[in-house]
């Protein structure tokens, strides 16, 4: 079973690129807004350094064992355009182009299957909802499996239906739309956590928890910076300030949660700064995985 496996995924996996010259995001708090306006760009690259939790692009991460994708999708104001983007504060890319590299890569590796998470949705009306469906169909078109119980789906199951995407919708339009798998058959608690202990004994006491249910979810491997934290690390940036505290207990903690896939459930780790990390200690950080395959979590070999 599908479910069984554990596997990969990357926090905010679009923001390798953020637009500086974008405006900030619509979920941003007043009190950013305001920094934004009185400072403006200076602001904006100030917010890059902790907006960008990843460097590589989707085509990098997916060759480096990446399966799970953590998608937050927004409009922009007074775009003429009435595009959709990938959004984390500022502005990412087009949602179109991003799905687009994924397709790419899964029409190269036929008998790889992806993970696709739309867990946060911003200034988004049901047609914005209607656009964003309509893509998913267009580009993917037959790839994605029908949302069934979690159980029931395994690799071979997929490939015999020439099935490589797995989408997860966290909003109500999710229930009108067979492709589409509820949010809730892919949790993701969050510890919400600067102290790398806690942030352990958080995920564990979860992935315990989550193994009596029989669902998909997700292990936030990640950090969070308090107000605190950014004003002491504010030119430094997330990377230095916040992410190296977690590689050495986190390595070994998923290396531990990935020696009996038999007795879990499907379990992507969500990870930030994936490109600072995948090399440590002569091997890649996918390699430390275990219950998937191989060769960087890739379910073909």
């Amino acid at each position: 079973m599908l479910c069984l496996l554990i596997l990969l995924g990357s926090h905010d996996s679009f923001s390798f690129y953020i637009d500086e010259a974008s405006p900030v995001g619509p979920e941003q708090p007043e009190t950013v807004q305001n920094f934004v306006s009185v400072f403006g760009t200076v602001a904006k690259k100030l917010m890059r350094k902790w907006l960008a939790t990843q460097t590589m692009n989707f085509t990098g991460q997916l060759g480096a064992g990446i399966r799970y994708f953590d998608l937050r999708i927004s409009t922009k104001p007074r775009d003429p355009d009435n595009e959709l983007y990938f959004a984390h504060g500022l502005f990412s890319a087009k949602v179109n182009e991003g799905l687009e590299e994924i397709n790419a890569f899964l029409t190269d590796h036929q008998k790889e299957v992806v993970f696709l998470d739309f867990n946060h949705f911003y200034g988004m009306q049901k047609y914005h909802h209607e656009k964003l469906v309509q893509m998913l169909k267009d580009i993917y078109g037959n790839k994605m499996c029908p949302a069934i119980f979690a159980q029931e789906v395994s690799l071979k199951y997929l490939w015999e239906k020439d099935c490589q995407v797995l989408v997860f919708y966290h909003s109500p339009v999710a229930l009108e739309v067979p492709f589409l798998w509820p949010g809730q058959m892919m949790p993701a608690p969050w510890a919400n956590t600067t102290d790398p202990e806690k942030l352990i004994q958080f995920l564990q006491a979860s992935i315990t928890e989550r193994r009596k249910k029989g669902s998909f979810f997700i292990s936030q491997v990640v950090l969070t910076p308090k107000a605190s934290t950014v004003v002491k690390g504010v030119a430094s940036g997330l990377r230095e300030t916040i992410t190296e505290r977690i590689h050495l207990q986190s390595r070994r903690w998923i290396s531990g949660s990935g020696r009996s896939p038999g007795e879990g459930n499907g379990n992507p780790f969500q990870y930030s700064c994936l490109g600072n990390s995948m090399n440590r200690g002569g091997r890649t950080w996918s390699a430390t995985v275990h219950g998937v395959a191989k060769n960087r979590t890739q379910f073909s070999n």
